[in-house]
């Protein structure tokens, strides 16, 4: 089978989940025989075209001048990624189906469907209307949001990583149901299992004291991960677990508000907020933990909790979203209520209090890693929805 995929994000350029899936997802595809060409704008200079056989990036240049917003962006660099699309298929093809991923790219996918007359397969990893908690904030989120509902509209099938998801895309698009397959995000279990056995006490003591308690955050500072309730809880934590330390780790622009607040709540001693980190001290950090937190406002579905997890690292998270579906209360990690400080205290401290319990939620996570959260369980139901498109598609005239 012959896709040709198209994403906005791809390593280097990851700015959340839907970079990570992509990368993950792709290697785990051309184990399942599919051979695929990745279609991805060029963020940075670099090599346009890597890889062979099976699995080819082609990383197409972006025009070079000023655009007003990051939607004008977006799409002119669709102009250039259909043109190159268009000689991709030339060169390439035939190809027996299109995989788009997210709004981004959904111009030049839409594009070369009707051009090509190729069934399209889209995965919608998150929507503008859910990260605004139900509402529109301005012109740009109305036009995303079209893109979005254009996107589902134009697809033959489309892929949702939760059944929260699945749902969103019904309720706000219209998208029937029995279009949408629900087919879970995964993680790759490999990096934490090349650190068991080796001695992270060097490496720990760079973070926190020995008798400290790490309280780990990874991921973007932005509104809707909910990490300013967690600095908020953190005096609560305090209150009860003294040892108690905060790692805040990643960046965004909720950093400088972020900063103050810590400052304003005089936890500087207590709440460190790292930067960026490179994915080697990400993953130490996740090793060397106590508990991750990931208090979220809205969560599509949570890829650094299946990282945690797959660390063999106790998770707390809200109740909200993809994460309810990834993490089940007292079986595989602690939920908490979203928005709610005290809440969110009480997972951490319950967690920290009792390691005995938060073990045996750990050995039940991991268990869900490596059987259900497996990208190679993942990449077979993805070509499961590719062979029923492209059969159906063989059955109708265009």
């Amino acid at each position: 089978m012959r896709v040709l995929m198209l994403s906005w994000e791809y390593p280097p350029h990851v700015v959340g989940g839907l970079g990570k899936h992509v990368a993950e997802l792709l290697p785990a595809l051309v184990r399942q025989g599919v051979k695929v060409h990745l279609l991805t704008p060029l963020h940075a200079p670099g090599e346009a075209l890597e890889g062979a056989g099976n699995l080819v990036i082609h990383r197409v240049p972006k025009p070079s001048f000023a655009y007003p917003d990051f939607y004008a962006e977006v799409v002119q660099a669709n102009v250039a990624l259909a043109r190159a699309g268009e000689e991709i298929a030339q060169r390439y093809g035939p190809f027996e189906l299109l995989h788009n991923h997210d709004w981004l790219t959904s111009f030049a996918a839409r594009s070369l469907k009707h051009q090509y007359k190729l069934p399209l397969v889209a995965t919608i990893h998150a929507t503008e209307r859910g990260r605004g908690r139900g509402h529109l904030q301005g012109e740009q989120a109305q036009r995303i949001n079209d893109a979005e509902w254009w996107l589902t509209y134009e697809a033959w099938r489309v892929i949702c990583c939760a059944r929260y998801m699945a749902h969103e895309v019904m309720n706000y698009f219209g998208t029937p149901a029995d279009k949408v397959d629900v087919i879970p995000n995964g993680v790759d279990p490999t990096p934490f299992q090349a650190l068991e056995g080796e001695d992270l006490s060097a490496f720990r003591a760079r973070w926190a004291f020995a008798e400290e308690k790490i309280v780990l955050y990874v991921g973007r500072l932005v509104y809707e991960k909910g990490v300013e309730v967690l600095v908020r809880a953190a005096p609560l934590v305090l209150a009860q677990v003294p040892q108690a330390k905060f790692i805040i780790a990643g960046k965004g622009p909720e950093l400088e508000h972020l900063r103050q607040l810590v400052g304003e709540l005089n936890l500087a001693p207590k709440v460190l907020l790292t930067g960026f980190l490179d994915d080697d001290t990400r993953n130490r950090l996740y090793k060397v933990a106590d508990v991750a937190v990931f208090p979220s406002l809205y969560e599509p579905f949570g890829i650094v909790a299946l990282e945690a997890m797959a660390a063999r690292t106790p998770v707390v998270v809200s109740e909200v979203g993809g994460l309810k579906e990834v993490v089940r209360h007292a079986e595989t990690g602690i939920t908490i209520y979203p928005n709610d400080v005290a809440s969110c205290a009480w997972g951490i401290v319950h967690t920290l209090q009792h390691p005995e319990w938060a073990k045996q939620r750990v050995e039940n996570a991991y268990h869900e890693v490596l059987t259900v959260f497996n990208w190679d369980t993942i990449a077979g139901q993805t070509r499961q929805v590719y062979e029923r498109v492209v059969a159906e598609r063989a059955r109708v005239n265009w």
